[in-house]
């Protein structure tokens, strides 16, 4: 088993009250790192604040929020090294083809999975500077690298603009030794899916090459790899994690 250390740093992670997010927030903290969880939900009952671990739960659309819980775990913690914004929405229902949205959705949509990745980066980014440098993941998904018979456009539109700002923030600051990737999703079995029946699920794994669906796991571990000086030579990549689903189109 692979095995990270991350004592003495210390890491934002969005998205902590669940899933992905959640499951990063658990790996990074065995880990030995000190972690600011970020969510507009409840914090888990598996979470414990503490010396090394500390909860902010609010609206990542809200500048202000967001820079308070950032200048306020910096007080705590000493330092900021990494940023993971992993936080997102997908409106079932109201994100649909461009032709026919709601252009209130798309805007919450948009705010939600782009312009808080803006927020928290410009909370996090003077800390980096003053820690030597820093790492970024943000995550994408595999929609925006295709088509889909079932459009949910505003989704695939943010989480595509996602990639950009994130090859833009890995050129600015690549020579202050802060970096920058994307990680993209494929079929994972999250709270966001528990729509899903057990024949649903059991299609998804069918379909997948690996003949699984992807578990939050599977992602924070990719998530730790990019954040980790294992990759300390990795900028402005995507990374696809699906299970070879990819491989279908």
């Amino acid at each position: 088993m692979i095995k990270y250390d991350f004592s003495g740093r210390v890491a934002i992670v969005t998205g902590a009250g669940g899933g992905m997010g959640l499951a990063l927030t658990e790996k990074l903290l065995a880990a030995g790192a000190s972690v600011l969880g970020i969510d507009l939900k409840d914090k888990p009952t598996s979470l414990e604040e503490g010396a090394n671990m500390t909860y902010a739960q609010g609206d990542l659309c809200d500048e202000a929020f967001v820079a308070k819980a950032v200048v306020d775990a910096h007080a705590k913690f000493g330092r900021i090294d990494y940023l993971a914004n992993i936080a997102g929405v997908l409106m079932f229902g109201k994100d649909v083809s461009l032709m026919d949205i709601d252009m209130d959705v798309w805007d919450r949509v948009m705010d939600i999975n782009l312009k808080s990745m803006v927020h928290t980066t410009r909370a996090a980014v003077p800390y980096m500077k003053q820690a030597g440098g820093g790492a970024m993941v943000h995550f994408g998904t595999i929609q925006c690298l295709r088509g889909d018979a079932k459009p949910q456009d505003a989704y695939v539109a943010s989480k595509s603009a996602v990639i950009a700002m994130s090859k833009s923030i890995a050129m600015q600051f690549a020579d202050q030794n802060i970096r920058s990737n994307v990680i993209h999703p494929g079929v994972t079995l999250t709270p966001m899916q528990e729509r899903w029946s057990d024949e649903d699920k059991k299609a998804m794994a069918d379909y997948v090459p690996m003949k699984r669906v992807g578990r939050p796991e599977d992602l924070a571990d990719a998530a730790l790899y990019l954040l980790s000086d294992a990759s300390s030579y990795v900028t402005g990549i995507d990374l696809i994690v699906d299970g070879g689903l990819m491989l279908k189109y």
